[in-house]
């Protein structure tokens, strides 16, 4: 696929030239932490659309939709309406509150150096799970493409890496942010032309589209099946099914708003109101993608069909190869260049949001209690943790292979970020009694549940069919646990361990300086200062 290469080399170079630029410009943490807040607020909005439109949503959610019918589209509906909790809840009263991580906030009336060791684990766990599903996505897309020139899928899954991690050490927020942009409007771009060509292959009728989406046949153990994809039940079956789909739509929901990499982002803007007006940019993006993965999902179903997608490259090649039937080498080339877009831009956000979370959080504030750390100093550690950080996510995604779907990867990273985040922020937004050990209690909890509950499921355990050519389970036992994603009882857990905490003791100093929270979360009176400016 020398075409696709091309492409591949030329949106490369082109993330190069930005990271040059931006490497120029970045001077200070700041700088490098927060593109000195001088982000407007349609860029924002498309960098984090460009953050949260990832490769399980480009290429996991058509491929899940493609296999599944209805279920599959259930993973969207999540994702399209999971905004709205960070429109209302979290976007301004972090912006006020905080200065480069979500752990600034829960310091600012609570005891720095506990929430800030907790906190920072708790986003590089979140990141790491999220960044394993990208690189996991880039792996299986660049090994097919390039499958003649002798490229395997443990050298995409390294040379993603090393690209993610050069983005970031050199070029820091602004070059992320950048490259967050262009793939957004990339992104944006293809999957509108894509679903003008499904629609255009069924004469722009949408009944002809329904009626074949109605009749779907491919073959399921040798033998020729036609079903319905309109009606559910291809995923989420009984016993456990209707207990999966609401345990997934509570993980994307109150997950969004506990995602690292996309709270970071509120940082990169002057004011509370630019941050609002990226949320409202963002959420009028991802809700346009979200709505027309339907006519990815559906139309490879109908125009590719299942049997060919699992001979060539599995779920994850939905989206490319439904490209290559209706628009050729050429297309095909432009949507898998945009997918591995995709890619570079998610998995920049997430390793920025790690280690700034360590830099900032952990090495200064927990090793260092505060103290004012030499120039460069946080910067150069947080350049390190990139390294280890890029590193930890290549090994798992080679030891986790081409065929894990990433939008099931990503909800899990969802399910911990909504379980050991997001109770955390709420109660410290919003309860005046939370202290210190709730937030640890809280954070604790939430992370070792939801990271349990996944290692006991249906996805880590189970017994593979006899004669499979490869382990579908890293643990080949009955799982513990019969859901796939967590967040119906790791959720509640996290909760109940931050209320727990917090009734376990009082902390008066907390509770004092909750007034002048709320205050400055809700107004912004001495955001500015905090921040820098």
């Amino acid at each position: 696929m020398t075409m696709a290469l091309a492409m591949f080399l030329f949106f490369v170079s082109i993330t190069l030239v930005i990271t040059y630029w931006a490497a120029r410009r970045t001077s200070g943490a700041s700088a490098f932490f927060a593109a000195n807040r001088q982000i407007k607020g349609w860029q924002n909005g498309f960098a984090v659309a460009g953050d949260y439109m990832s490769a399980a949503s480009f290429l996991g959610i058509a491929g899940i939709i493609a296999f599944q019918g209805y279920d599959g589209f259930m993973y969207s509906v999540g994702w399209l309406v999971a905004y709205l909790t960070v429109l209302l809840i979290v976007a301004e009263p972090l912006r006020n509150a905080g200065k480069y991580t979500m752990a600034d906030v829960l310091a600012y009336r609570l005891s720095a150096r506990p929430v800030r060791a907790m906190a920072s684990l708790s986003t590089i766990t979140v990141s790491v799970f999220y960044m394993i599903a990208q690189m996991v996505g880039a792996g299986a897309l660049v090994a097919l493409l390039l499958k003649n020139s002798g490229i395997s899928y443990h050298t995409a899954v390294i040379g993603v890496g090393v690209l993610m991690i050069v983005y970031v050490v050199f070029g820091g927020m602004l070059a992320t942010t950048w490259v967050q942009i262009i793939k957004a409007i990339l992104l944006m771009g293809g999957t509108i032309l894509l679903s003008i060509l499904v629609l255009a292959h069924f004469g722009f009728s949408f009944a002809g589209f329904f009626n074949a989406i109605g009749r779907v046949t491919y073959h399921d153990k040798g033998v020729e099946v036609v079903k319905d994809f309109l009606q559910p039940g291809l995923r989420f079956k009984p016993p456990y099914g209707a207990l999966d789909l609401i345990s997934l739509g509570m993980a994307l929901i109150f997950g969004t708003a506990g995602l690292p990499h996309i709270l970071v982002r509120f940082y990169t803007v002057p004011d509370a109101k630019t941050a609002r007006i990226s949320v409202v940019w963002a959420m009028g993006l991802i809700g346009t993608f979200y709505i027309l993965t339907t006519f990815l999902g559906f139309g490879a179903a109908t125009i590719v069909g299942r049997d060919k997608i699992a001979t060539s490259g599995g779920t994850n090649m939905s989206a490319p190869l439904l490209a290559q039937s209706l628009g050729g080498d050429f297309f095909f080339a432009f949507i898998a260049a945009i997918a591995f877009a995709t890619i570079l831009a998610v998995v920049a956000g997430l390793t920025i949001s790690a280690s700034t979370s360590f830099a900032h959080d952990f090495y200064t504030n927990v090793i260092h209690r505060g103290t004012e750390r030499k120039q460069g100093e946080e910067v150069r550690v947080a350049r390190v943790t990139a390294f280890i950080v890029g590193a930890v996510a290549i090994a798992i995604a080679i030891l986790l292979g081409p065929n894990a779907n990433v939008a099931f990867l990503v909800a899990l990273a969802f399910a911990v970020a909504a379980s050991a985040n997001l109770p955390v922020i709420v109660l410290s937004l919003f309860w005046k009694r939370f202290t210190t050990r709730g937030a640890v209690c809280g954070l604790g909890t939430g992370l070792v549940a939801s990271i349990l509950l996944i290692v006991m499921g249906p996805s880590i355990m189970g017994v593979d069919a006899p004669g499979a050519t490869a382990a579908t389970h890293l643990i080949q036992s009955p799982p513990i646990f019969p859901l796939e994603n967590p967040g119906i009882v790791s959720i509640p857990l996290g909760f109940i361990g931050a209320v727990l905490g917090t009734w376990l003791g009082s902390e008066p100093a907390a509770e004092a300086k909750y007034d002048e929270l709320l205050v400055r979360a809700s107004t912004g009176i001495g955001a500015e200062k905090a921040s820098g400016h």
